[in-house]
């Protein structure tokens, strides 16, 4: 079952968090289980993103938190932001092309 992982956070270095989301696709390369990331910016407060990170399962996302690059990049990342971010994981059960 495909699986979403959904990462709610608030920063004031929006600039330097989508650096450090580049760096981590390239240190991940030929390694990561994601299969696509989208990030997203509240219209209504510019502090507040979300980014949703797709996985075929959620065993493989498991897979992907293990990553030693993943917990390096993920410890820079909580240093970025003004609170912890909260993860809400998510089985897909429909997904549709509109």
């Amino acid at each position: 079952m495909a699986f979403v992982q959904i990462i709610d956070y608030r920063t004031t270095r929006a600039d330097e968090v989508q650096d450090l989301l580049s760096r981590w696709i390239e240190l991940t390369g030929g390694k990561r289980t994601a299969t696509r990331t989208t990030v997203g910016r509240d219209r209504q407060d510019p502090t507040h993103f979300m980014e949703i990170l797709e996985f075929p399962s959620y065993e493989v996302a498991m897979a992907n938190s293990a990553l030693p690059e993943t917990t390096r990049v993920h410890e820079e990342f909580v240093a970025l932001l003004e609170e912890p971010p909260r993860f809400i994981d998510l089985d897909v059960i429909r997904s549709e092309s509109l």
